[in-house]
């Protein structure tokens, strides 16, 4: 796996702030496959399970248990292990919760990236650093327009709005103090962002996610309940977005200018679906279940979101493996082998890992053979 990133994390030092988080226990699992000395920052684990703890990822990274909205505490994490990457993922990432705390997600996903930022600033920090946002940062009037990373930053729920606030605090810094044309200069510091959509994969236990919504009830045979059946989500596996970060992070460290900006790691048109499909094929790959839909009037949710992944598959050679239909079977897959057949889920995660970088890697290297015999 260390080919497809250049040996980029080999024996390098990498903070990942949420690493206790679903996604950030996936990205600090390949991280240590990829060979870099993994240090976390985050808030214990909300869920139980949960896929650091089922990972025994503690024995794997340095562990630190923090509250991002301590900024004197993130200092003193960049002062003492002196990373060469940081990947910025903790958050506050529930819509819904965000309606019953406002303050709590305004706080987390704002003041906690400008701490992060100051603590970058006040350390000296050198190296790269990738602030992880949400597709839901745009400014989205409806329609079926796919949003471009030049797009409006905007939100209407608190999450939402929260998410658009980090990306534009994210620009501030990078124009007025970490600007790329005085990189070397004043400044050693490379910012960029990354923008992903609706995650799904193996370990996710949190509230109001369909997919662990799904996979708790079929557990426990009870009925499955179902707010908007008729949205439209690209869904993605957790590694297709992990990849487009690392292999940013990679791209980055070879040129620390070009790529300082924001990013969009989407899906293919093949991973579009509604949520009630997502759902009638979930119980197809399950074996069994039931569900009903009871709408929610007081909760808006945007019908129709979808990224512009243009720029990531023509800049970084970036692209999405998985069509739904695939996505889906690891997803399901991973959550039957840990409920069932009593796996080793350090392993099982690990050749889901490693299987899905090797289809990356072929195909990035057939785009480039194609290309040359153009």
């Amino acid at each position: 796996m260390n080919h497809f990133f250049n040996q980029t994390y080999k024996n390098k030092k990498v903070l990942v702030t949420g690493h206790t988080g679903f996604k950030g226990s996936w990205l600090s699992l390949l991280l240590t496959l990829l060979g870099a000395e993994v240090v976390g920052f985050s808030l214990e684990p909300d869920t139980e399970p949960n896929l650091f703890n089922i990972l025994s990822l503690e024995k794997h990274l340095i562990s630190i248990i923090g509250d991002i909205r301590n900024k004197d505490a993130i200092e003193k994490v960049l002062i003492l292990h002196k990373p060469d990457f940081i990947f910025h993922l903790a958050a506050q990432p529930l819509v819904r919760r965000s309606y019953i705390e406002p303050h709590l997600t305004f706080e987390t996903n704002i003041m906690g990236t400008v701490n992060l930022l100051e603590a970058v600033r006040k350390s000296n920090f050198e190296g790269v650093v990738i602030n992880v946002t949400s597709d839901k940062c745009y400014e989205n009037s409806g329609g079926t327009h796919c949003f471009k990373e030049n797009d409006p930053m905007g939100g209407y729920d608190p999450y939402s709005a929260s998410k658009g606030a980090s990306e534009i605090v994210t620009a501030a810094y990078r124009n007025s103090f970490l600007n790329p044309k005085n990189y070397g200069i004043s400044h050693k510091v490379t910012l960029a962002s990354a923008r992903a959509g609706n995650v799904i994969g193996g370990g996710d236990w949190s509230e109001d996610r369909l997919i662990p919504d799904i996979v708790r009830a079929l557990y426990n045979k009870e009925e499955i309940i179902i707010r908007s059946p008729h949205a439209v989500r690209p869904w993605q596996h957790v590694l297709e977005c992990v990849s487009g970060y690392l292999l940013l992070g990679a791209n980055i460290y070879g040129n620390p200018i070009e790529f300082a900006e924001g990013w969009n790691f989407g899906s293919n048109e093949n991973t579009i679906m509604t949520v009630e499909e997502i759902l009638l094929k979930s119980l197809e790959l399950w074996g069994s279940g039931k569900y009903k839909v009871i709408p929610e009037k007081n909760l808006k949710e945007a019908a129709f979101l979808r990224l512009d992944i243009s720029k990531a598959k023509e800049k970084l050679g970036w692209q999405p493996v998985y069509d739904i239909n695939q996505s889906l079977e690891k997803t399901i897959s991973w959550y039957k082998n840990y409920y069932y057949q009593q796996t080793d889920m350090f392993e099982f995660t690990k050749s889901q890992t490693e299987e899905y970088v090797g289809i990356l890697l072929s195909l990035m290297i057939s785009k480039i053979e194609g290309l040359h015999n153009v």
